[in-house]
């Protein structure tokens, strides 16, 4: 069973839908790292991106052959799908200032 948290855009009616921050995450089940990596990007998506992004989790274990598709090399693993171009975060999104910046989004202390 693939673990799924999906966040809906608000629009404001008549205006063009903002940017949406497409984002994937590939885990390996409850591992430790898998398990941090959830919360801290959980964590930083809620106060950098509040109601602008989706969130797929992923794991490998349950969806091999979307793992394969996308070509891992590294677990966890955050595929950022858009805005902009694709970008690859590995670890446990600990490191808030690399997720922020491997988003597109400034650091503020």
């Amino acid at each position: 069973m693939t673990k799924k948290q999906e966040v809906p855009v608000q629009n404001i009616p008549g205006d063009q839908p903002k940017s949406d921050f497409i984002l994937r995450l590939f885990v390996t089940g409850a591992s430790p790292n898998s398990t941090r990596a959830i919360s801290n990007l959980k964590n930083i998506c809620e106060e950098h991106l509040k109601d602008r992004y989706e969130l797929e989790i992923i794991d490998v274990y349950q969806q091999p052959l979307v793992a394969e598709r996308e070509q891992l090399i590294a677990l966890p693993l955050l595929i950022k799908k858009a805005p902009g171009m694709e970008r690859r975060l590995i670890g446990d999104m600990s490191n808030k200032e690399k997720v922020l910046k491997g988003l597109g989004l400034e650091f503020s202390a």
